[in-house]
């Protein structure tokens, strides 16, 4: 009789979040700061079709890296649910809190007891009505949620953005300021981003109910180059 081969369950998680970390670390970066009008998402992503930045709802906006087809039916999944829950109650139940905590449940069920693990991380991003109420959730591979006060950095190299990050950051930034600075810790000193190496996500009180929008082509330039976009 064949003895049924047997691994140890902490090693089977160590291998699991592996292979999800080793998936993860080969994706760009993205970078999510809180500035003086709102929450700015820039990644590094020279794909014009395949967004890692998204809206979910009016005041919600979701970004992933990693495995792209795997964190995008999260998206999906993402707008499918706030659009039921805000059609069932109210607009003003759609928030992020609630949408990471699906998300987190979700990660976490697929990382315990699937055989493989997804390899991507999420961010969900929400404005809120004065720069103490915005929310950033960082959702891990595992389920794991950080509620981040002022940045999140998510992908490849992460720690060493982070550290980028934490060194300059500023929430009296502008538009201008934060994206110069994000592009900056990015791209790192040995290398300089360009508007076709970026998309970039603006959530902001300023652009009506349906808080979000992508900064694109002319005006993104003219912001990396310092100078105020026409109106």
């Amino acid at each position: 009789m064949t003895m049924p081969y047997y691994v140890a369950p902490e090693q089977v998680m160590k291998d699991r979040a592996e292979y999800a970390q080793k998936g993860i670390a080969r994706g760009r970066a993205l970078i999510a700061v809180i500035f003086a009008d709102g929450i700015l998402i820039v990644a590094e992503n020279p794909s014009r079709t395949l967004h890692k930045i998204s809206e979910i709802y009016d005041r919600v906006a979701f970004a992933g890296v990693g495995k792209y087809n795997e964190y995008d039916q999260l998206r999906v999944a993402g707008i499918r649910h706030a659009d039921m829950k805000g059609f069932a109650y109210s607009r003003e139940d759609v928030d992020a809190r609630s949408l990471s905590n699906i998300y987190a449940q979700y990660l976490g069920q697929v990382f315990t007891h699937e055989m493989k693990p997804l390899e991507v991380e999420i961010l969900v991003a929400e404005l809120g009505g004065v720069p103490a109420e915005h929310r950033l959730y960082h959702v891990a591979y595992d389920g794991t949620v950080v509620d981040d006060e002022r940045f999140s950095v998510l992908g490849g190299e992460a720690d060493v953005i982070a550290q980028r990050v934490e060194e300059c950051y500023d929430p009296s930034w502008s538009l201008g300021e934060a994206l110069r600075a994000t592009v900056r810790c990015l791209g790192g000193p040995e290398r300089s981003l360009g508007p076709e190496d970026l998309e970039v996500g603006l959530l902001a009180a300023t652009n009506g109910r349906r808080a979000f929008r992508r900064i694109e082509a002319g005006e993104l330039t003219d912001l990396l180059a310092g100078d105020t976009p026409a109106a």
